[in-house]
């Protein structure tokens, strides 16, 4: 791979001015791949982290802000995407939200933002940019969820959200091959979520792990770095990152 400046590929990470997305634009970033760093409201996260590696490497990240709940964003983050260094090699839709949606609570709103996010946004978002991915024969990996094969009871909307981002991930290996590589990471307990409502759950899940400890948002982000840059045959795959979740009852 040519990493010279002028050459380098370049990856977009939605999502990626904090958390898990931050620390895959950061691998990225040391693999010698200039980065685009999508957000939607945390600009300032986000441009301290391009700040912190251009500082390493200059011109080596940009900032690009877009709603993906919003069709012309959707299309416009695309354009700039491929326009930033004229092209775009790898897409890693890693933007999501998280939140319960337990049975007689949910609302239409909720709805429209966690299948919007966490399915909606990748399906439109690797369509627009696909033109620009197959121009440089590149890939996608998606940040899937161990809960789109064991849903998370109080959870359902996201359970279902990102078990059709699990199928897209594989309908869209086909039909974007075979210029483009198409796989999907499925972390397990990775990070405490934010909001304290969530925090039960995560307790739960490590105890169901066959490690008994919490991964690292590193272990998702070598995940995703092997598939885009040293899986050259792989394709249409989600690989579970955690701990042994998915393969206890």
């Amino acid at each position: 791979m040519d990493t010279a400046s002028g050459s380098a590929p370049v990856a977009l990470v939605t999502g990626a001015a904090r958390r898990v997305g931050a620390t895959i634009a950061r691998h990225l970033h040391a693999a010698g791949l200039r980065v685009l760093i999508h957000y939607r409201g945390s600009h300032a996260d986000a441009a301290a982290l391009a700040s912190a590696l251009n500082a390493e490497r200059p011109d080596s990240t940009r900032t690009l802000q877009a709603d993906l709940l919003d069709p012309e964003g959707i299309e416009r983050l695309a354009r700039e995407a491929e326009g930033a260094w004229g092209r775009l090699d790898f897409l890693v839709n890693n933007a999501s939200t998280f939140y319960p949606t337990p049975v007689g609570a949910i609302t239409q709103q909720a709805w429209d933002d966690l299948i919007g996010s966490n399915l909606k946004g990748p399906t439109f978002l690797t369509q627009a940019c696909n033109p620009a991915l197959q121009r440089q024969q590149g890939a996608v990996v998606n940040i899937v969820d161990i809960h789109a094969l064991r849903p998370l009871k109080g959870y359902p909307v996201y359970s279902a959200a990102k078990a059709g981002l699990w199928a897209l991930t594989q309908a869209y290996a086909r039909e974007l091959g075979p210029g483009v590589r198409v796989n999907g990471v499925a972390p397990g307990a990775i990070l405490a979520p934010e909001d304290a409502k969530n925090t039960g759950t995560h307790e739960a899940m490590i105890e169901r792990t066959a490690l008994k400890r919490e991964g690292s948002p590193e272990d998702i982000a070598r995940t995703v770095r092997f598939l885009l840059l040293d899986a050259p045959y792989i394709t249409g795959q989600v690989i579970p990152v955690d701990g042994g979740r998915s393969a206890s009852q």
